[in-house]
């Protein structure tokens, strides 16, 4: 089977009413770049007729092919399936929400092609979506750039493209809970940004990602490339020996001037305190032993069901 120019992964998960214009608009956006490429959607064990509709979009295209995971197992580890499956020269990875437009794909391929760069990511300059959750994922960039010192990681998704040396590189790293954009900016090589708009979902339907999933993939994300929970622990446990040595001198002074002390309630507040501090903070160590034990755990990151190719 000879290798394609192009391809393009597209992980989905209950996405039958878009699966047939993503298609669409792929194709209609890739052809005037070459005709040799083809799409890798992974359905990720999706629970409607996703995969169906993928298999009739198939039999009209067949540059199209579809790899279905045995099971949910979450959109890093779709994206890492359909990676290893990629047959292109240049490679790109994109969600499957539409969020982001398939037109720019041939931007970042100009940008590999001529401009003689490793990898092209897409930078957002704007997200239809609601203040609430740009706030929220605008902090946690700017928490994730100052912290990780990957600058490259900064207001940026999934959305990329590399070559085939830069993909060879990018899945040499075998982590178990896999924050892509920081794995991308962690390997290096010739790296530059593609403007573009972030659209919302057609039909003003809600992102697939929840806060809960968003959340999780933030941890991942800090925990893995930055050390701030251990830098929360260790400044939180300097201050708090800050306040209770001037505690401790207001107690002395007081009781050598002859000052009466009551206060039961804010020594029992405080103790509260102090032991909430300490259950966050064995939380904290408990997440990074859960994942060192899950690494040490070696379990595969993906089971495949079928690949129609």
């Amino acid at each position: 089977m000879a290798t394609p120019l192009l391809s393009v992964v597209i992980p989905v998960y209950n996405e039958e009413s878009l699966v047939e214009t993503l298609v669409a608009r792929c194709v209609a956006a890739l052809e005037p770049v070459s005709l040799d490429f083809e799409i890798i959607c992974v359905d990720d064990g999706s629970r409607d007729h996703t995969l169906a509709r993928l298999l009739a979009a198939r039999a009209a295209e067949p540059r199209l092919k579809v790899l279905s995971l045995s099971r949910n197992f979450g959109h890093q580890a779709a994206y890492t399936a359909g990676l290893h499956m990629a047959r292109g020269e240049y490679v790109a990875m994109m969600d499957g929400d539409l969020q982001d437009p398939p037109e720019v794909l041939p931007q970042m391929y100009e940008q590999l092609r001529h401009d003689a760069h490793d990898i092209a990511y897409g930078h957002r300059t704007d997200r239809a979506e609601g203040w609430g959750r740009q706030v929220l994922i605008k902090s946690f960039h700017s928490i994730f750039r100052d912290f990780s010192r990957l600058k490259d990681a900064d207001n940026v998704g999934n959305f990329s493209m590399l070559n085939r040396r830069a993909l060879t590189a990018f899945l040499s790293l075998h982590e178990k809970n896999r924050y892509l954009p920081g794995l991308r900016s962690f390997i290096g090589y010739r790296q530059v940004g593609v403007p573009y708009a972030r659209h919302a979902r057609p039909n003003g339907s809600l992102p697939k990602m929840s806060y809960t999933r968003l959340f999780a993939l933030a941890l991942d994300a800090l925990f893995s490339f930055s050390n701030l929970p251990i830098k929360v622990c260790l400044y939180t446990g300097l201050l708090g020996i800050l306040v209770f040595m001037a505690a401790g001198v207001y107690v002395l002074v007081s009781k050598a001037t002859g000052v009466a002390l009551v206060g039961w309630s804010s020594l029992g507040l405080s103790l509260y305190f102090l032991g909430s501090i300490q259950l966050l903070f064995l939380g904290i160590m408990g997440e990074y032993v859960f994942r060192i034990y899950r690494e040490n755990q070696n379990r595969p990151l993906y089971f495949v069901q079928q690949y129609y190719a």
